[in-house]
């Protein structure tokens, strides 16, 4: 099992940019993809971004595409998801994700290990 810390979140004016994290402990880090998922208020939560272990890899997806970027630290076991030119439609809470394969699917499931999620608010 392994441990999901988030943070990072806040609110912020359109336009503007936040750069989440996200700290894992109890399993070795490195070996595994790493990814975020987001959910609005009355909406299914959808993915957003991921990495691969060796960091060879990274998928996004076509809303965030161009605008987030993910990336990951072996060495302090985080990874972090830099938002920058946010939406109002990027309000959401932000959940980091972990023991999934993206190169498969991107749909999440209660199979996966996530974090307590942080609030992220764009103001228009």
């Amino acid at each position: 099992q392994v441990q999901l810390v988030e943070s990072g979140g806040g609110l912020v004016q359109a336009g503007g940019s936040l750069k989440l994290s996200c700290v894992a402990s109890g399993r070795a880090f490195s070996s595994y993809a790493m990814g975020w998922f987001r959910q609005a208020p009355g909406k299914e939560r959808e993915f957003v971004a991921a990495i691969s272990w060796s960091l060879t890899n990274t998928y996004y997806s076509d809303s965030v595409k161009g605008r987030f970027t993910i990336s990951r630290d072996n060495a302090k076991s985080t990874v972090y998801l830099q938002m920058n030119s946010l939406k109002p439609e990027d309000t959401a809470v932000y959940y980091c994700a972990s023991n999934f394969h993206p190169e498969l699917t991107t749909r999440p499931s209660p199979s996966y290990d996530w974090g307590q999620g942080t609030q992220v608010t764009v103001s228009s």
